[in-house]
Formats: C-alpha cells, structure tokens, sequence
C-alpha cells in the first residue's frame, strides 16, 4: 500500500441539505460538492477509499417499498437488499461525479464502487437489544401485525407512532477486502463500506446471509482504515471541528486532541453524544489503538482540504 493512503467517511446525511433538497438531482450535486474537495485530496497526492452513510436513502427505499406492497401488491424489500441498493445508487453519484472533476483536473486516475458486506457476529450482543429505528411510522395494530408474522422488533416512538427497530451489531470483517486492496493498489479510488456495508453473517452451513441490522459507517470505515493500513483516517460530519461542551454555554472547540485525549473526553460521557458525535470518537480511537503512526481529522466536506493543510479540523493523534 502507498504511504499516502487515507480512508475517508462521508455521512449519508451530508447528500441531503435540508427538507427541501431530498431529490436524486439534490443528491447528485451535493455529492458533486463533496467529490470536489476529495479530488483537492487526491491533486495532492493521497489515495482514498471513501465510505459512505446511507441512513436517509434507506428510509426512502423502505418507505417506497412499503407504498408500493399496499399499493400495488409488490413484495417488499429486506433490508440487507435495501442497503445494497443504496451501495449502487450513492456508489454511481460518487464516482461519477469524482471521475468528471478528476478529469477536468487532468488527473488519470480510475474510480470504482464495490458493492461490500461486512461480517458481524450472530451472537452480538445488539441482537438481543436492537435499538436502531428504520422504516415509516405505524399505528399500533400494524405493528403488532408485524411483529406476529413478520418477527419485528417494534416500539413506541415518543407518541409519535410506531416503528420497528434492528440490531446494530460491530463489523468483524469486510468481505470484499482483497478486491479492494487489489484495486488501491493498482491505483484506482475506492467506494466501499457503503453505509458501514451489507450485515451479513455466517449461517449453521457456513455460507454468508443478510441480516436485517444496520452497521454504524464510522465503525466499518475505521474497521477498512486498518485493514487496508491507511495513514489518515478522516470523518466528514456537519461541523468544522469537535467541540467539548457542544451546545452549552462552556463549549470549547478543540483543534487537537491526543488518543488519551479522546479516550477521557469520551470515558467522561457528557461531551460526544451518543447519536452523533461519540461513534465517530470511537471509530478514531480504535484506528489509531491499531495504528501508531496514524492521524485523524474530523472536519466538514467543504473544509477537508484546508484540514489537511492543518488550516482547521480538529486532528487526533496517537
């Protein structure tokens, strides 16, 4: 592998703007905005391997999905499938949109999107405890219904309705390692571990199946930094930096922290929150335990170029 090696997670959430811009074309060019600032990346030497969230998309599949069996009588999808739509789907805007700036760049370098499982433990503890909502709200009846037949785990969301909720189980190992490695090393950028991969696990045969979980995209991104020995592990969120404190009157930015650093903000458990900010903490620490020499920034898409020049960011280091 290249010295200059750096695996990077976009967050699905970050190919939405806001309510108003959900479409494909919406998506497309925020993916577009994304890719340019990977490509500054890429013009200053480093190979990438790019991971991705899919959290919204999903939804959107699940919800048409859902229309489209009481509709018209279609079968619905299993989740796993809805995943590994959702690979292909943010896969093709991504190097699409990477293959065009690169070429107006000058730059000849092929980019290609791997439709990736990743394995996960049946006997995970988040098996017994699934807690991830997904899909549309329910009334009680129909949730029930689901539950009977169908072997859902639903619950009551805050009177809103109900919605059924999956596992979200560690990833132990991507899949399609080898093929990727292969293709980093003949120098091509990697889409992989779309939104943290498809769950898969091994069955009493031994073969691989989908299971109906969702994998967190930090989680499986760091869990690639390592096994590929990525340099730079970066976690493109909604904000420029981490802050300690964040959304109280004592907030702090911080613009460097040590790994002990990191592990005591996050041990303290009232500065990252746990929806948000503290999985990708984690993510980070795990990379840089695996990873001496290691460095991570977490930053926001349109500042990843400045971060890496050390203009902004906030960097951890081992």
């Amino acid at each position: 592998m290249t010295q200059k090696l750096a695996v990077i997670a976009i967050g699905g959430n970050s190919l939405i703007k806001d309510e108003a811009h959900k479409t494909v074309e919406d998506q497309y060019q925020a993916a577009k905005e994304t890719c340019y600032h990977i490509a500054d990346m890429i013009e200053a030497g480093w190979d990438v391997a790019i991971g991705h969230g899919n959290g919204p998309q999903v939804g959107f599949i699940l919800r048409r999905s859902e229309i489209a069996a009481k509709v018209e009588g279609m079968h619905e999808v299993p989740l796993d499938v809805c995943g590994a739509d959702s690979q292909g789907a943010i896969g093709y805007a991504l190097q699409q949109n990477l293959q065009n700036e690169l070429r107006r760049r000058g730059i000849h370098k092929p980019v290609a999107t791997i439709v990736t499982q990743v394995e996960v433990d049946r006997n995970d503890p988040a098996f017994k405890n699934p807690t991830k909502p997904i899909g549309s709200f329910m009334d009680e009846a129909e949730a029930m219904r689901r539950k009977q037949e169908m072997g859902w785990d639903v619950v009551e969301d805050a009177g809103r309705g109900w919605r059924r909720v999956v596992a979200s189980p560690l990833p132990k190992r991507v899949v399609e390692l080898e093929a990727v490695k292969l293709l980093l090393d003949a120098g091509a950028i990697v889409v992989t571990v779309g939104g943290g991969g498809i769950p898969v696990a091994r069955d009493e045969n031994g073969d691989l199946r989908g299971v109906a979980a969702v994998i967190d995209k930090d989680y499986a991104s760091s869990l690639l930094a390592r096994e590929i020995g990525a340099e730079m592990f970066i976690i493109s969120t909604a904000v420029e930096k981490v802050a300690l404190n964040f959304g109280k009157p004592n907030q702090q930015w911080i613009d460097r922290m040590t790994l002990a650093e990191a592990k005591q903000y996050l041990a303290e458990g009232v500065h990252f929150a746990k929806g948000s900010m503290a999985p990708k903490i984690q993510a980070i620490i795990w990379f840089l335990e695996a990873n001496p020499n290691g460095k991570a920034i977490i930053t926001n898409p349109e500042n990843i170029g400045r971060a890496l020049r050390g203009e902004t960011g906030t960097w951890i280091v081992p």
